[in-house]
Protein backbone atom coordinates (compact mmCIF):
# COMPACT_ATOMS: atom_id res chain seq x y z
CA UNK A 1 0.00 0.00 0.00
CA UNK A 2 1.41 3.32 -1.03
CA UNK A 3 1.56 6.00 1.67
CA UNK A 4 0.55 9.39 0.38
CA UNK A 5 3.31 12.02 0.49
CA UNK A 6 2.91 15.11 2.63
CA UNK A 7 2.10 18.15 0.53
CA UNK A 8 5.05 20.15 2.01
CA UNK A 9 7.59 17.37 1.18
CA UNK A 10 9.75 17.54 -1.93
CA UNK A 11 8.53 15.48 -4.84
CA UNK A 12 11.88 13.73 -5.34
CA UNK A 13 13.36 12.17 -2.18
CA UNK A 14 16.99 10.86 -1.99
CA UNK A 15 17.27 7.06 -1.78
CA UNK A 16 18.74 7.02 1.78
CA UNK A 17 15.56 8.50 3.23
CA UNK A 18 13.21 5.64 4.03
CA UNK A 19 9.55 5.49 4.53
CA UNK A 20 8.21 5.04 8.06
CA UNK A 21 8.47 1.40 9.15
CA UNK A 22 11.06 0.39 6.49
CA UNK A 23 14.62 -0.69 7.36
CA UNK A 24 17.35 1.90 7.05
CA UNK A 25 19.87 0.30 4.69
CA UNK A 26 22.37 3.17 5.01
CA UNK A 27 22.55 2.77 8.80
CA UNK A 28 23.00 -0.99 8.37
CA UNK A 29 25.85 -0.41 5.90
CA UNK A 30 27.55 2.10 8.24
CA UNK A 31 27.25 -0.34 11.17
CA UNK A 32 29.02 -3.05 9.13
CA UNK A 33 31.74 -0.58 8.03
CA UNK A 34 32.22 0.61 11.64
CA UNK A 35 32.56 -2.93 13.02
CA UNK A 36 34.97 -3.86 10.19
CA UNK A 37 37.13 -0.77 10.68
CA UNK A 38 37.34 -1.26 14.47
CA UNK A 39 38.35 -4.92 13.98
CA UNK A 40 40.84 -3.95 11.25
CA UNK A 41 42.40 -1.22 13.44
CA UNK A 42 42.71 -3.68 16.34
CA UNK A 43 44.36 -6.30 14.15
CA UNK A 44 46.77 -3.69 12.77
CA UNK A 45 47.56 -2.47 16.31
CA UNK A 46 48.40 -5.96 17.58
CA UNK A 47 50.36 -6.78 14.38
CA UNK A 48 52.39 -3.58 14.76
CA UNK A 49 52.80 -4.19 18.47
CA UNK A 50 54.33 -7.64 17.84
CA UNK A 51 56.77 -6.30 15.23
CA UNK A 52 59.83 -6.17 17.56
CA UNK A 53 59.23 -9.77 18.67
CA UNK A 54 59.34 -10.94 15.06
CA UNK A 55 62.63 -9.11 14.40
CA UNK A 56 64.82 -10.57 17.18
CA UNK A 57 67.95 -12.59 16.47
CA UNK A 58 68.36 -14.92 19.46
CA UNK A 59 66.45 -16.25 22.49
CA UNK A 60 67.85 -13.93 25.17
CA UNK A 61 67.04 -10.95 23.00
CA UNK A 62 63.53 -12.35 22.40
CA UNK A 63 62.86 -12.64 26.12
CA UNK A 64 63.88 -9.02 26.76
CA UNK A 65 61.87 -7.71 23.79
CA UNK A 66 58.80 -9.75 24.72
CA UNK A 67 58.85 -8.44 28.31
CA UNK A 68 59.16 -4.85 27.09
CA UNK A 69 56.36 -5.43 24.59
CA UNK A 70 54.01 -6.74 27.28
CA UNK A 71 54.88 -3.82 29.55
CA UNK A 72 54.05 -1.34 26.82
CA UNK A 73 50.84 -3.18 25.95
CA UNK A 74 49.48 -3.20 29.50
CA UNK A 75 50.77 0.19 30.69
CA UNK A 76 50.33 2.17 27.43
CA UNK A 77 53.80 3.62 27.87
CA UNK A 78 55.18 3.79 24.35
CA UNK A 79 58.79 4.16 25.50
CA UNK A 80 58.83 0.44 26.34
CA UNK A 81 57.77 -0.43 22.79
CA UNK A 82 60.40 1.91 21.30
CA UNK A 83 63.06 0.34 23.55
CA UNK A 84 61.92 -3.14 22.45
CA UNK A 85 62.16 -2.08 18.80
CA UNK A 86 65.66 -0.68 19.24
CA UNK A 87 66.84 -3.81 21.06
CA UNK A 88 65.31 -5.96 18.31
CA UNK A 89 67.18 -4.02 15.62
CA UNK A 90 70.57 -4.54 17.29
CA UNK A 91 72.20 -7.90 16.62
CA UNK A 92 74.03 -8.96 19.76
CA UNK A 93 77.23 -11.00 19.34
CA UNK A 94 77.13 -14.58 20.54
CA UNK A 95 78.68 -14.88 23.99
CA UNK A 96 78.31 -18.54 24.78
CA UNK A 97 80.57 -21.00 26.52
CA UNK A 98 80.31 -23.47 23.63
CA UNK A 99 81.59 -20.88 21.15
CA UNK A 100 84.34 -19.84 23.54
CA UNK A 101 85.40 -23.49 23.96
CA UNK A 102 85.61 -23.95 20.19
CA UNK A 103 87.85 -20.89 19.89
CA UNK A 104 90.14 -22.12 22.68
CA UNK A 105 90.26 -25.57 21.05
CA UNK A 106 91.37 -24.10 17.73
CA UNK A 107 94.01 -21.98 19.47
CA UNK A 108 95.34 -25.01 21.38
CA UNK A 109 95.45 -27.08 18.19
CA UNK A 110 97.44 -24.38 16.39
CA UNK A 111 99.89 -24.08 19.28
CA UNK A 112 100.38 -27.85 19.37
CA UNK A 113 101.07 -27.88 15.63
CA UNK A 114 103.64 -25.10 16.00
CA UNK A 115 105.31 -26.84 18.97
CA UNK A 116 105.49 -30.16 17.08
CA UNK A 117 107.02 -28.43 14.05
CA UNK A 118 109.72 -26.76 16.16
CA UNK A 119 110.50 -29.95 18.04
CA UNK A 120 111.37 -31.90 14.87
CA UNK A 121 114.71 -30.71 13.38
CA UNK A 122 114.03 -32.10 9.87
CA UNK A 123 110.82 -30.07 9.61
CA UNK A 124 112.49 -26.88 10.82
CA UNK A 125 112.99 -25.74 7.23
CA UNK A 126 109.24 -25.37 6.74
CA UNK A 127 108.87 -22.79 9.53
CA UNK A 128 111.02 -19.69 9.92
CA UNK A 129 113.08 -19.54 13.11
CA UNK A 130 111.34 -17.71 15.90
CA UNK A 131 113.95 -17.53 18.67
CA UNK A 132 117.10 -15.39 18.93
CA UNK A 133 119.63 -16.16 16.23
CA UNK A 134 123.35 -16.59 16.95
CA UNK A 135 125.50 -13.77 15.72
CA UNK A 136 127.75 -15.15 13.00
CA UNK A 137 130.71 -13.59 11.22
CA UNK A 138 129.83 -10.34 9.53
CA UNK A 139 130.69 -10.00 5.85
CA UNK A 140 133.64 -7.75 5.15
CA UNK A 141 133.05 -5.23 2.35
CA UNK A 142 135.36 -5.62 -0.61
CA UNK A 143 137.67 -2.80 -1.62
CA UNK A 144 136.50 -2.75 -5.21
CA UNK A 145 133.15 -1.70 -6.53
CA UNK A 146 130.55 -2.16 -3.83
CA UNK A 147 126.91 -3.14 -4.30
CA UNK A 148 125.87 -0.95 -1.39
CA UNK A 149 125.22 2.72 -2.03
CA UNK A 150 127.71 5.30 -0.91
CA UNK A 151 127.16 7.01 2.46
CA UNK A 152 126.31 10.26 0.67
CA UNK A 153 123.31 8.67 -1.07
CA UNK A 154 122.08 6.72 1.95
CA UNK A 155 119.11 8.21 3.85
CA UNK A 156 118.14 7.42 7.35
CA UNK A 157 114.79 5.72 7.72
CA UNK A 158 113.66 7.68 10.81
CA UNK A 159 114.19 10.95 8.97
CA UNK A 160 112.07 9.74 6.07
CA UNK A 161 109.33 8.55 8.44
CA UNK A 162 109.16 11.98 10.03
CA UNK A 163 108.70 13.54 6.63
CA UNK A 164 112.21 14.87 6.24
CA UNK A 165 114.46 14.46 3.22
CA UNK A 166 117.04 12.43 5.11
CA UNK A 167 119.78 15.07 4.99
CA UNK A 168 121.03 16.66 8.21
Amino acid sequence: MEVPQHPAAAHHMPPFITAPGDSDWLMTLMAVVLIGSVLGAGIFFFWLHSLPERMVHNKVQFDIVAALGLLSLFTHIHAFWVAALIIALIEFPKFSLTGFGETLGRMAGSLETMADAQAKPDDAKSLPPTGPQPAGPKPVPSKGKSDSPSPATQTSEPALKRGGSGHA
